[in-house]
This record gives C-alpha cells, sequence and structure tokens, in this order.
C-alpha cells in the first residue's frame, strides 16, 4: 500500500448560524455532533458524518417535556453546553438546563432514537463532560465557579444511577484568565489532557490546555493557548470551547466554535461551529491555531493518505481516499469554474422551501420555549403550518407560537404566505427576525378595532416601535411578507399578490446581534412565523403556507 499526500478542501463553519459549544464523538466509521440550543425546543440538536465535514441533522437529543421544561425560559438561559460520548455501545449526552434541573445525562443504544429521561449528577455548575476511563471509571469534569474565581471539578459517578462515589475536588484553574469552562478530559497515549475555553466567549476567547499521569492531576499545562485568534485582524474571532476526535484519515480534528464579525466588529449569525486539523507537537502537545490564522472560511488541509489502488480518485488531489468524499466535490466544483461564494449559494443549508407537507417539521425548524398544547399543527389544513397564537408574545417570556430557523448568511431573504383566520381584536400573525425578547423585527397582520391591518414593528433593546401599518381589505385576510437582510439592515416587505412588492420598513442589523445586546447573548438571530393573541388566546388560527429562505 502507498502512502502519498491529500489535500481535503472545505469551507468553515461547517456548521453555519447559531450552533455553538460544539462536542464530537466517534462510533465506529460514524460521527455525531451536538450543540447548545438555550430557550429554543427541541433541545441539543444531533448531526451524523461520515467525513467531519458535510453534516447532516437526524434529529434532537431533548424533544420532549419530560426531558427539557423550558416554558417560561428567559433568553440565553435554557440548555448549555452538552457534551456527547459514546461507550460500550451506548451514548451519553450530558449537559445542563441552568434555570432548571442543573446537571444531567441521558442515554440512547440508537442516537436517531428515542434518548432516556434525564438522569441528574449532583455537583457542578454548567459544562459537565463525561469522560469513560480504561479501568471502568467514569468521570464527570465540570465548570464551577464565576468570571475569576472559575475552575474546574471533577468526581467519579456511578453512570447506571448518576449518584456520586466520589467528593468533588478541583482540578485545575486554568490560565488565571475568567469563565474557564467548557471542560473535556481525555486520555490518549496513556496521558490525562484537561481541555477548556477560558476568557469569555467574545475577543479574549481561548482554548488551554495541561496533561497530567493522574486523571485528577497535578496538570502541566501548555504555555500558551493552543486555539485562539484574539490577537489577529482576522473575520472569524471568538475562537475556542473545542472538541478533540480522531478523524477518519487517521488523524486528530478539533471542532469548536467561532463568530463571523464584519469590518465592523459585529454578527448577527451567533457562534457557529468550526473544524480544523490538530497537529501534534514533538513532546505530544495537540496544538490547533494560536493567532496564526491557519483556521479560515476556506480550508486546505494536507493529509497523508494510503492507498492500494482500488478506490475512487479524488478529482485534483493526487490520492485515493476511501471516506474523505469531500475532497473530491469541491474539486470538481473549482474545476467547473464556480466560485466559493457561488458553493455556499448552492448548498442546500442556504437555500430551500419548506411546503408542509408531511406530518413531521424539519429538524432545522425549533420552536421559542415548549409549544403550548394544541398551539401549532400541520394537520389541521394540509399542506399548511397552522399556529394558535397564545397570550405571550415576542416580547414575553411565557409560551409563545413561534417555529422558526437559524439565520445562516448574513445575505440572505426569507418569505411566506399568511392567511389570517380571524376578525377578532388582537389576533396577530407574521413573520419575524429574532435574537432575543429585547430584540426583534417582525411583518405581519393584526386585527385592531375590527380593522384588518399589515405592519412591521421593531423592538430595540426593549423599547418597540411600530414602524408601518397600512389596511388592508378584510376580505382578504391573506398576505405574502417578505424579510430581506444583509450585514447593514433587515428590510421588512409584504404583497398582496406574492409579485409586487411594498416595503414597510428597515431596522438595523446592529441592533440584533449579540454585541449590542444586553446582558447574556449566547444565541444568533432565529427567523421564523408566530402567532398570538396579544394577552389572550387567540379566537383563530393563522396558516403559513410555506417558508421559502434564500442566501
Amino acid at each position: 500500500m502507498e502512502m502519498k499526500q491529500s489535500f481535503i478542501k472545505y469551507t468553515n463553519p461547517v456548521l453555519p448560524g447559531f450552533y455553538p459549544d460544539p462536542s464530537i464523538t466517534r462510533a465506529g466509521e460514524d460521527y455525531y455532533l451536538v450543540c447548545s440550543t438555550f430557550e429554543y425546543f427541541p433541545g441539543v440538536p444531533l448531526f451524523h458524518s461520515r467525513d467531519l465535514i458535510h453534516w447532516k441533522q437526524i434529529g434532537h437529543v431533548l424533544d420532549r417535556i419530560s426531558q427539557l421544561d423550558i416554558r417560561n425560559c428567559g433568553s440565553s438561559d435554557g440548555i448549555y453546553a452538552p457534551t456527547l460520548r459514546y461507550h460500550d455501545g451506548v451514548f451519553y449526552m450530558i449537559t445542563t438546563d441552568v434555570r432548571g434541573r442543573g446537571n444531567f445525562f441521558v442515554t440512547a443504544a440508537d442516537p436517531k432514537g428515542q434518548w432516556s429521561d434525564p438522569i441528574s449528577v449532583p455537583y457542578g455548575g454548567i459544562d459537565p463532560s463525561l469522560m469513560f476511563d480504561e479501568d471502568g471509571r467514569v468521570y464527570v469534569t465540570a465548570q464551577q465557579g464565576a468570571g475569576y474565581d472559575s475552575h474546574i471539578i471533577q468526581y467519579e459517578i456511578d453512570i447506571a444511577t448518576g449518584a456520586a462515589l466520589t467528593e468533588p475536588v478541583v482540578i485545575w484553574n486554568g490560565d488565571g484568565g475568567p469563565w474557564l469552562e467548557g471542560p473535556h478530559l481525555y486520555k490518549i497515549n496513556g496521558m490525562y489532557y484537561i481541555m477548556a475555553a477560558s476568557g469569555g466567549t467574545a475577543k479574549e476567547h481561548r482554548e488551554i490546555i495541561g496533561r497530567s499521569s493522574s486523571p485528577y492531576g497535578p496538570f502541566e499545562e501548555w504555555a500558551k493557548p493552543i486555539l485562539t485568534h484574539r490577537e489577529l485582524e482576522h473575520p472569524i474571532q471568538y475562537l475556542g470551547h473545542a472538541d478533540l476526535i480522531e478523524g477518519p484519515d487517521g488523524g486528530w480534528w478539533a471542532v469548536f466554535l467561532g463568530v463571523r464579525l464584519g469590518e465592523d466588529g459585529y454578527g448577527v449569525l451567533g457562534r457557529e461551529t468550526y473544524l480544523a486539523p490538530v497537529s501534534w507537537s514533538e513532546d505530544g502537545w495537540p496544538l490547533i491555531d494560536n493567532n496564526e490564522g491557519t483556521v479560515g472560511l476556506e480550508m486546505c488541509v494536507e493529509r497523508p493518505c494510503y492507498s492500494d489502488g482500488e478506490e475512487e480518485e479524488a478529482a485534483g488531489s493526487g490520492c485515493r481516499l476511501p471516506k474523505l468524499e469531500a475532497a473530491g466535490e469541491l474539486d470538481k466544483l473549482s474545476e467547473a469554474g464556480i466560485s466559493l461564494d457561488e458553493k455556499v449559494r448552492r448548498s442546500v443549508l442556504y437555500s430551500g422551501r419548506y411546503e408542509f407537507d408531511d406530518r413531521l417539521l424539519p429538524h432545522d425548524l425549533v420552536f421559542l420555549r415548549n409549544p403550548a398544547e394544541h398551539s401549532w399543527s400541520l394537520e389541521e389544513r394540509p399542506g399548511w403550518l397552522a399556529l394558535k397564537g397564545q397570550p405571550a408574545g415576542l416580547s414575553d417570556t411565557g409560551q409563545t407560537a413561534f417555529v422558526g430557523r437559524r439565520q445562516q448568511q448574513f445575505n440572505a431573504e426569507w418569505s411566506t404566505l399568511l392567511e389570517l383566520e380571524t376578525q377578532e381584536d388582537g389576533a396577530e400573525a407574521g413573520l419575524c427576525v429574532r435574537m432575543n425578547e429585547r430584540a426583534h423585527y417582525e411583518a405581519g397582520m393584526i386585527v385592531r378595532d375590527s380593522q384588518l391591518l399589515v405592519f412591521a414593528r421593531l423592538t430595540v433593546r426593549g423599547q418597540t416601535e411600530l414602524a408601518a401599518e397600512v389596511p388592508v381589505n378584510e376580505s382578504e385576510g391573506r398576505v405574502f411578507l417578505k424579510i430581506t437582510a444583509d450585514y447593514r439592515e433587515y428590510r421588512l416587505l409584504y404583497s398582496m399578490d406574492g409579485k409586487e412588492w411594498t416595503r414597510l420598513a428597515a431596522g438595523a442589523a446592529y441592533e440584533l446581534s449579540p454585541q449590542a445586546a444586553e446582558g447574556n447573548a449566547f444565541t444568533g438571530v432565529v427567523v421564523g412565523m408566530y402567532a398570538t393573541g396579544n394577552g389572550r388566546e387567540m379566537p383563530g388560527i393563522a396558516y403559513f403556507d410555506w417558508l421559502e429562505w434564500q442566501a
């Protein structure tokens, strides 16, 4: 068998849009990845891949209220930083419901099937992780404390019950920076590695690492971050919160969060999932990118490849790749003269249309908190999504009738056809771009004083402005709605025939960015359809014929 060099080409982020805090595991040739979801439901999206580059969502881990009750969850509360592990034929996902049950894990023999009800673990603040040692011991490693007092604790559990078998002990204080969090413990080549994020999830964010011959340390610390862009002027910032995995090529890789920022230092997309190769120093330290800029939007990674001459050759790579199919596909696009931007535009991730013909919602659509019973249906009117407005609206923290998907590119547009089946005052439905309950823009239809109106509304830092209002014929009861976006602004439009569009208003993109938010803002913009009764249950139903998006 001959060894050659191959070049694996791919585009970052591998999961664009609000998919933060990635964790990854391997089961044979299959890779699975999960992310944080905060106030959105179902919780913890689950992705599958064979090559680490192309990911397909196959479901959610927490998909019922017995696992996750966030009916009154505030923005950026809820589910924090899951860790996914596979051991002895069982998948484990451990996480934090930060204002609810605290730290817990669930299990599944088949990750595409139903996961168990939660099993609580007793200690730790946030971001728990599991490590299965060769001697049968199971360690929970978790963050504890706040700010500069953050540190990492560890204890052993009975994996069947979650009960602690040892008292928690502090094993690491990191590099002295604030918010030491997202820890993972690994055993690689006989050594224990402790890895965590430090510096807070903004400009100073970084990934640091230590190692020891014992799982409890003391840990020798690598002198510099193994991953950060904090000293660079670079389009990808805030790098950190990483997880390591051995890839199908035999080399090591890392998944981690990062943020695409524009020239003005903000971005509405939130924290996204990135992929980068891991190199090992001569004395055994895993290194990713310490202010070198090797993590980019376009990646070309050189890796050794063994070929026996039987596998299909990856176009342009000079090496046969039986598992890393992505290399050939991107090369074929390049040979056809298609630019990177066009590749992105052609991706199913960035353009599509839901017709609502199935009995289940697509996996990438989510609710804002647990939906109220009977507040939505795909069967009420086949081919339409039916939403029954609840008393809570977009500026409230109760159960809101909202179904949306993550914004994944700065330049994008979304459209739908709405039919509002009620003439009672207060009934409202529309299309919304949402950061949180204090920052959102919507275009929709409302009944006020027995009159049907099309409107645009802008909520910025908790203050709501009615930006436009247009009376329409009550016999219509239907309107086409569209929101378009670029880096600078969102534009809210309507049409009565789906052909001629009228602009209602525009709102600054900056005001929907995490950088503009007051307090914690761990999410990105989610775009969706909503309905509300504005203080009471809506007497009628809002029907949405489709949702279309383009980038």
